[in-house]
């Protein structure tokens, strides 16, 4: 063995360039800009230059809600598994599985219980990459429970809904979700607990015809598309061209769909103080402002 042979590879291994991993970088789809993906992280995934509000996952989102980061798991109950056998490209029931290993979840939402600076709240996110979020018997279930809980503990439910609509492969058995979701709601109301609903990038189809767009204070972070219909179906059935930033968060608060537009970064603290308004409770000490200079 001569001496190339012995050093070559070393050499070569050396000189190799080092791969990067592929999910390193992001890029903004607002501004195509470059950023780490730590860095977009750490700010609760915005964009640092362009303030957009990427999505979040599920657990994520529960993170950025409850005190300390901690909060009990709420389960839900089982549902059939693909109960109308459907196929299209692939099984039905294949897709779940995939999807399932990709998130972590059950299904598209996830119910947590815990304190929202001090206050107990039930909140249930919805993934949109659980299969864009769609609408199914478990999801629908989520939401049941969610506002059951929330009626049994006698606090208030907040709601992050992120979906395409109702899922196809369940067919009407989705459908039925939304008169099942509206009727819980309604049960809600009549315990007079606080329902507040945050609407993400992006809320469609017949979530935002259900209990999407029941809540007592309707809130949306900035950009987030919310609609039943997406924009380009809108033009091409009606032949005309839609306003600048039609269906956004800011187009719906300014007629009047919605109650607030609010970033991220201050959405904590928003909720909390909407549900202390509506709860008649006093802020915890840490919370509350000084007493002016002169007042007992």
């Amino acid at each position: 063995m001569n001496w190339i042979t012995n050093v070559g590879p070393k050499i070569r291994s050396f000189l190799q360039r080092r791969e990067v991993p592929e999910n390193l970088w992001i890029k903004c789809p607002d501004t195509g800009q470059l950023v780490h993906r730590k860095d977009v992280e750490a700010n609760e995934w915005v964009i640092p230059g362009s303030n957009y509000h990427m999505r979040m996952s599920a657990t994520a989102r529960l993170k950025s809600m409850f005190d300390g980061e901690t909060w009990f798991d709420i389960a839900v109950p089982g549902v059939p598994v693909d109960p109308l056998k459907f196929r299209d490209e692939r099984r039905y029931s294949d897709r779940l599985k995939d999807a399932r290993a990709k998130t972590g979840l059950n299904d598209a939402i996830k119910l947590g219980y815990g304190k929202l600076e001090g206050l107990p709240v039930v909140i249930a996110v919805q993934d949109f990459d659980f299969m864009g979020g769609s609408l199914g018997m478990a999801a629908g279930e989520a939401v049941i429970k969610g506002i059951e809980t929330a009626v049994e503990k006698r606090s208030p439910f907040i709601l992050f809904a992120a979906s395409g609509g109702a899922r196809m492969q369940e067919g009407v058995l989705s459908l039925m979700q939304l008169p099942r979701t509206t009727v819980a709601v309604q049960k809600l109301r009549a315990a007079k607990k606080p329902y507040l609903v945050v609407l993400t990038n992006p809320t469609t189809g017949g979530v935002t015809a259900s209990y999407a767009m029941l809540g007592d204070v309707q809130i949306a972070e900035p950009g987030a598309l919310v609609g039943f219909a997406g924009p380009r179906v809108i033009e091409q059935t009606i032949r005309e061209k839609l306003p600048a930033g039609f269906q956004r968060a800011e187009y719906l608060r300014d007629h009047g769909m919605i109650d607030l537009v609010v970033h991220r970064h201050q959405l904590r603290a928003m909720l909390a103080r909407l549900c202390r308004l509506m709860t008649k409770t006093a802020a915890p000490a840490t919370h509350q402002l000084p007493a002016p200079a002169g007042t007992v």
